[in-house]
């Protein structure tokens, strides 16, 4: 069985619609990729919102879009707009338009949602992705308005960060030097070279740190590198050659050379400054040039969810190690909080037909947490709204906007009383879906937190049992545990509330009492 898929990405610069045929048997093919060049990013940056002239455009070229899908009888598509349509004031007027007079729903992706399309999209790259992943690599996401840093150490990511030096952004906040000053090279490195200082000073600085590839996503240094070599992976040396060819050539010479548009030619000095940069900062000796783009990645996680393609890498598991990571950083309690963990999990396996929720929301409980005293850091008094503004401030790599959301509420309202939907609604503009998350693993949340009431970790195992009314929790503990119970009801309430169960918390009395 083979079906049609269309990926559309409306970029910051550029919309693109690749079309895809999925096969249980041989997988995924491209069959075509469209492009159209809009700079819509432009009028995001400069003014804040999207004109109606841009608008039109956009609309007209997704109307041939559409008709394209239609003549190769697609099946089904998802649509994306990145960071010109989720910056812009008026997003939801633009996406309004769109479904109007197009037909198709354009969603919108947060920013580290964006970054993990992408990275699903390396690791469908299987032998290369392992090799080199597995050493230390740094992954370059050059986006129109920001790019995305992301340090590997062991296939285990260390950091992400995103930072607002996207091409198209500094080709266009740069436009007068460009056209006035001969340093218009330096002027962009020392830009750059600012904003990289410190991620350099809190993630590179330290003497047994090295850098062994960068891991570059764009679409052009990427094409370049292709259209010289025919290779996706080059040396330093090999890099610093065709570095200084594009820093030579004029833009009419650049599109001669390797292809590109002269529009598109602009972009290709300030994607060579900065991958300069990066090189001088990680000192890397490989850079790999994989050539993917978001619309791979749509591609990718469709056919993943519809079960055409088997998942090699476990793309959950680099979240929680990003949470875990994190935990690190802000002075968690780690012993604490993994047996926080592993008692809020069987909460949730034992309890599933009470709340209903699935694998994505344990994986929520779970991060949650691992994070549930990052606050700390700050503020012991006022450790809640701290873990809840650390998260909310913290790049998770794989989580939307939303699910943080959801964390860092869960952290919040396991030390606070809880806010219920109005209140909750007019701080985060959550839906009703949404906040009942909230409040299902809030509920379990503050079960497994009592529990371990102690920053002593007491609880050896527990027992987990639903039974006429009531949710029965027999804790073996190798230690007296009078402290959780005496305090545990003031958990226990709010999942009465919420589940219309009585908790009863039992504990082995003769290894208590030793």
């Amino acid at each position: 069985m083979t079906k049609l898929f269309a990926a559309i990405d409306v970029g910051s610069y550029e919309v693109g619609m690749k079309i895809v045929e999925f096969s249980k048997k041989k997988g995924m093919k491209e069959i075509d990729y469209i492009r159209h060049r809009i700079e819509l990013g432009t009028d995001t940056y400069n003014t804040g919102k999207i004109s109606q002239e841009r608008v039109d455009e956009l609309c007209e070229t997704l109307l041939k879009f559409r008709q394209i899908m239609e003549d190769y009888g697609v099946e089904d598509y998802r649509a994306y707009g990145t960071s010109a349509i989720r910056e812009t004031e008026n997003t939801l007027i633009v996406t309004e338009q769109i479904k109007l007079r197009t037909g198709l729903t354009v969603g919108v992706l947060s920013n580290s949602e964006q970054r993990f399309l992408h990275y699903k999209a390396i690791a469908s790259k299987n032998e290369i992705y392992e090799k080199i992943m597995n050493s230390s690599a740094l992954v370059l996401d050059v986006g129109g308005g920001s790019i995305q840093l992301s340090l590997f150490e062991k296939d285990a990511l260390v950091t992400t960060q995103n930072l607002r030096l996207g091409i198209l952004r500094m080709r266009d906040s740069m436009m007068d030097f460009a056209v006035r000053s001969i340093f218009y090279e330096d002027l962009l490195t020392e830009l750059i070279d600012n904003q990289l200082d410190a991620f350099r000073r809190l993630y590179l600085d330290d003497g047994d740190k090295k850098i062994d590839s960068i891991v570059i996503i764009d679409d052009y240094i990427s094409h370049v590198i292709n259209t010289f070599t025919g290779n996706r992976i080059v040396k330093r040396d090999e890099l610093r050659r065709f570095v200084d060819i594009a820093r030579t050539k004029s833009d009419e010479d650049l599109t001669r050379l390797v292809g590109l548009t002269e529009e598109s030619a602009s972009l290709l000095i300030p994607s060579v400054v900065l991958l300069k940069s990066i090189f001088e900062m990680t000192g890397a000796e490989h850079l790999w040039a994989p050539g993917i783009s978001l619309a791979d990645g749509i591609a990718y996680e469709y056919a993943q969810n519809n079960r055409f393609l088997k998942t090699i890498h476990d793309f959950e598991n680099d979240a929680l190690e990003c949470a875990k990571r994190m935990a690190v950083k802000y002075g968690g309690n780690l012993e604490r909080n993994a047996l926080v963990e592993n008692i809020a999990q069987e909460l949730f396996t034992k309890t599933k037909k009470l709340h209903g929720m699935g694998k994505r929301e344990l994986l929520l409980l779970r991060i949650a947490s691992v994070l549930n005293d990052c606050g700390k850091y700050i503020s012991l008094e006022g450790a809640a709204e701290a873990g809840y503004s650390i998260i909310m401030a913290s790049e998770i790599l794989g989580l939307s906007h939303v699910e943080r959301q959801i964390i860092a509420s869960v952290v919040r309202y396991n030390k606070v009383a809880f806010d219920y939907y109005r209140e909750i609604a007019s701080e985060m503009l959550i839906d009703r879906e949404h906040y009942l998350t909230i409040v299902k693993l809030s509920a379990l949340f503050r079960i497994a937190d009592g529990i371990c009431r102690s920053y002593r970790t007491k609880v050896k195992d527990i027992k987990v049992t639903l039974k006429d009314g009531k949710l029965i929790i027999l804790v073996d503990a190798d230690e007296n545990i009078s402290l959780e119970q005496r305090f545990f009801k003031r958990k226990s309430d709010f999942f009465t509330e919420v589940f219309s169960v009585e908790v009863v918390l039992k504990y082995n009395r003769q290894l208590s009492a030793i």
